[in-house]
């Protein structure tokens, strides 16, 4: 019997402007990053495989997982299993996304290795809009209360566990901002399984101390979740914010949970789900989480709502919340306490995050503006985002025809990628690159031809 032709899937290759040889390598370069070298069943196809799968055979393995997140990054909108016309089973690692699953349940869930965690997390779907549904405000005030009672047999855990669980967190925070995500976040996650959960466990010198373990472990949660983030691995950074909420939630600490919502509505606005985001980014901001933060705390909240509302078209509110955002960053000055997890937000931050609310916004001149005094004020421990922040200054000079500017900016790209940055995000934008530059390749401007060589070569040898 003849198969019935997918034309599902074919329409959404055809809304992507993919052919088959495009669709595979946008597949292969999404499992590659997502398995990390662990080889499964079609965990790398060939051109023969999508054109099967558009004659009507049902993939198998991994394989609708893997397509449908790489439709998703391209759409910018999430593309289920079955709007390819594919199934897919679903996974403990999404059940343990529900905000009714007890956060120390969530970490032991974290398995054994990390290629488990891998095949959980693969089991059952990609980066959920579903699972961005926050919880009510009875989930957050349950959460907030003393256990009714505490282990007697747990080793005491004292100030000194906290402030060690917290010193790793800005550690790895601070090498993130310098190496990218995808250096070192096993270490995290295996201190997270092992060590921070047995100290969750432990039995507590008091209320003060119960409270303070949870939360530096949620921003050691946090950590390993931007880091996953930045290094594309977006369902794993999910889960991982999700934990990290629902710890913060349980220490009580109000802007501690605003930050922890604040990355999740980043993530979300990167992935395209601009309704999801705004939703986070309000929340980010409401009530305590925002009243009782910092004002550098505050001021990064208030600019990624400022990107939320830009991305949903509502300008004027977008405008109102960047110069709260302007106007709170200039009360941080010496004297004022701020958390450690604000190390990085300075000018440069508020100016990256200002610029693509800019771009949002449809003004690519004063977006540029503001990308360049991103790169002027950033220092040099930060040469991730400023790898992701020439990424971004480039496409949005080329969109204003600055076809050489752009060059002469992605090539400040190359050069801080080549020199030792493991991150999805900026590799991201070598990718992007390319295909902004694909309609002047014939057209003899030296400078696109010398970058997009470099550029290939660059992916070649990382992919």
């Amino acid at each position: 019997m003849a198969r019935e032709r997918n034309e599902r899937l074919a329409s959404l290759l055809g809304e992507a402007s993919w052919s088959r040889a495009q669709a595979t390598a946008a597949y292969n370069r999404v499992a590659a990053e997502t398995l990390n070298g662990e080889v499964l069943e079609n965990s790398k196809i060939g051109r023969s495989h999508v054109s099967m799968w558009v004659g009507g055979v049902q993939p198998s393995g991994i394989a609708p997982v893997i397509l449908c997140q790489a439709l998703s990054r391209r759409l910018k909108r999430e593309i289920t299993p079955q709007e390819t016309g594919f199934t897919a089973a679903t996974s403990p690692a999404q059940e343990a996304l529900d905000w009714r699953v007890d956060p120390l349940i969530a970490l032991s869930d974290l398995g054994n290795d990390v290629n488990t965690d891998r095949r959980r997390l693969l089991a059952g779907g990609v980066y959920s809009a579903a699972a961005l549904i926050l919880p009510d405000a009875t989930w957050w005030e349950a959460m907030a209360e003393p256990p009714a009672e505490e282990p007697a047999a747990r080793k005491r855990v004292g100030r000194g566990d906290v402030e060690t669980v917290r010193e790793l967190s800005l550690a790895f925070s601070r090498m993130d901002q310098r190496r990218g995500g995808g250096h070192g976040r096993r270490a995290v996650d295996e201190y997270l399984k092992h060590e921070a959960h047995g100290f969750l466990r432990g039995r507590f010198a008091d209320e003060e101390t119960r409270r303070a373990m949870f939360a530096a472990s949620a921003e050691l949660a946090y950590v390993s979740g931007w880091m996953a983030f930045d290094n594309s691995e977006h369902a794993v950074a999910l889960q991982r914010f999700n934990i990290a909420v629902k710890l913060a939630a349980r220490s009580g600490d109000a802007p501690l949970s605003g930050h922890i919502l604040r990355a999740m509505a980043h993530q979300a606005l990167d992935m395209g789900f601009r309704h999801e985001a705004l939703q986070i980014a309000q929340a980010s901001v409401r009530g305590e989480r925002y009243a009782a933060a910092s004002p550098r705390e505050r001021a990064l909240l208030g600019v990624v709502h400022a990107r939320a509302l830009a991305a949903n078209r509502q300008n004027d509110r977008a405008a109102k919340a960047l110069l709260r955002a302007e106007d709170d960053l200039s009360k941080a000055h010496d004297g004022v306490e701020e958390p450690d997890r604000t190390f990085f937000f300075g000018e440069a931050s508020l100016a990256h995050e200002t610029a693509c609310t800019l771009r949002d916004l449809g003004d690519h001149q004063r977006a540029v503006k503001e990308f360049r005094r991103s790169v002027r004020t950033r220092g040099a421990a930060f040469r991730r985002t400023h790898a992701v922040t020439l990424g971004y200054m480039g496409a949005t000079q080329i969109a204003q025809g600055g076809v050489e500017e752009a060059c002469a900016t992605w090539t400040s790209v190359l050069d801080a990628m080549e020199d030792g940055i493991y991150s999805g995000r900026a590799r991201q934008s070598v990718v992007d690159m390319r295909h902004l530059l694909s309609p002047f390749r014939k057209r003899g401007i030296p400078a696109v031809g010398e970058l997009d060589a470099r550029a290939a070569s660059y992916l070649a040898q990382v992919d």
